[in-house]
């Protein structure tokens, strides 16, 4: 496509892109900062024990582990290891599927996800929803969806609904 042919963001259009980069940006440094003050761990690491805590048995793959973090395998590996030194987290062959691995919250990490969550979900709070009225919020879901949905259609939708 040429530079005749090219769709220019407008300025309207600009001014949403650039809002909406500035977010993509700074939500997840002030995420990660909040966590590291607060309970000495990072963000992606947060989601990978909440994701195991929300699990029956609070045990999963290691591949839909990724996946719920949104991070690599190779990521979640050496991320694991970590917790795995805190004794937040062990892993085991899936008796399942030999090929596979799965990540087992332990009783620690479950007290870790326990004293750590009222925090972050405080800030989540504080930063996401406070500044928004309920129609803001489910628009902000919907275009969530819809963007989640053009980048990969045939991916889960992790905010339900």
């Amino acid at each position: 496509m040429g530079e005749a042919e090219s769709r220019w963001l407008d300025a309207e259009e600009q001014a949403t892109w650039l809002a909406l980069t500035g977010v993509l940006v700074r939500l997840p440094a002030a995420l990660d900062a909040q966590l590291q003050r607060d309970a000495g761990i990072s963000h992606f690491e947060y989601q990978v024990l909440a994701g195991l805590s929300m699990t029956p048995d609070r045990t999963l793959q290691m591949s839909s582990l990724a996946e719920f973090a949104a991070g690599s395998l190779s990521r979640l590996s050496h991320t694991v290891k970590r917790l795995e030194k805190q004794g937040w987290v062990r892993r085991m062959p899936d008796p399942d599927d030999g090929r596979c691995t799965l990540a087992v919250l332990t009783d620690a990490g479950w007290e870790k996800v326990l004293a750590t969550a009222p925090g972050h979900v405080a800030e989540v709070r504080r930063l996401v929803f406070d500044p928004l009225t309920r129609t803001q919020q489910r628009q902000l879901r919907e275009t969530g969806r819809r963007i989640h949905h053009t980048i990969d259609p045939d991916a889960p939708w992790p905010g339900g609904g």
